[in-house]
């Protein structure tokens, strides 16, 4: 079964110890997408001014939570910036934090990403790019850290989740979070691409967690069968009011998000979509038209 641990109490502003090589600062950013706030993370030792320090997810360009990146970084050196993907709450104070350090952006190429202006999420930062472009697979060395990139399309194409070699933690930025399922909203969000991107994290022997939202999960492979299991039964779900006769989305939302504030069922239809979409793929659904909100699904 699928639990999350929602207390969460974030210190705004403040610097917290995570692990020896770990620390975080929360932006004040709360939302029903973002949860408490967007998690900026700094990785390297903590009490060496001269080594080069990584820092993950720089978050929103709020003065706010700049100001509180620049406190606790002053006298420090970063040498490293490195951004999961280009939601709103993640990237746009990369740019920012690169005119105060002068570090590097690191990221996956954003070419070709498809955008859609739903309003059902964060929102892209359709500006931006990194100085260097980052492939699956790719390690990059730092002074005591080493952080390998991991292709995690789903969320969005250019999703990566970092991999800390020395304490077997990965960076899950929305891939996996600690506090809720992830949206999956087309066009660039695709639902096979998140489930196979789920599949490819229980292959591999990371400890910890540490997502951009919420509690680092400890014991991550139980939570990512949950996750898939979670989506399984949503799928089935949809298989089930479509029997019973419910053809649009909008139809299939008052049903399985009966329980749901009416505000999140937009995001809802979203993510019902994206399931739609895989379904069809998959050819266990057939749409009249190309798959969208408005069409008729049916069973094959």
């Amino acid at each position: 079964m699928l639990k999350f641990d929602k207390n969460f109490s974030p210190e705004y502003g403040e610097c917290v110890a995570l692990s020896p090589l770990v620390r975080r600062i929360v932006a004040q950013n709360p939302s029903p997408f973002t949860f408490h706030g967007t998690g900026t993370y700094i990785v390297g030792p903590e009490n060496d001014s001269s080594a080069g320090l990584a820092v993950i997810d720089p978050g929103p360009a709020m003065p706010s939570h700049l100001h509180a990146l620049e406190k606790y970084l002053d006298g420090k050196k970063v040498s490293h910036i490195f951004v999961t993907h280009n939601h709103m709450d993640h990237s746009p104070a990369s740019h920012s934090l690169q005119q105060l350090t002068g570090a590097k952006i690191l990221a996956f190429p954003v070419d070709g990403q498809t955008y859609s202006d739903n309003h059902t999420e964060e929102g892209l930062d359709k500006d931006f790019r990194p100085d260097e472009e980052l492939a699956d697979g790719e390690v990059v060395h730092g002074d005591g850290w080493t952080l390998e990139a991991v292709h995690t399309p789903g969320h969005l194409s250019n999703h990566l989740c970092f991999a800390l070699h020395e304490e077997k933690a990965l960076f899950s930025g929305d891939h996996v979070m600690g506090w809720s399922t992830s949206v999956v909203s087309p066009p660039d969000g695709h639902m096979g691409d998140y489930l196979q991107s789920l599949d490819q994290l229980l292959v591999r022997e990371d400890k910890i967690y540490y997502p951009t939202h919420g509690n680092p999960i400890t014991d991550p492979e139980p939570f990512v069968e949950a996750l898939l299991e979670h989506r399984r039964q949503r799928e089935e779900q949809i298989i089930q009011v479509i029997r019973s006769g419910a053809q649009t989305i909008p139809d299939m939302v008052d049903i399985i998000y009966a329980d749901v504030p009416s505000y999140l069922h937009p995001a809802a239809a979203r993510s019902v979509l994206a399931h739609l979409i895989h379904m069809v793929e998959t050819k266990r659904l057939k749409c009249e038209g190309d798959p969208g909100v408005h069409n008729i699904y049916k069973m094959i």
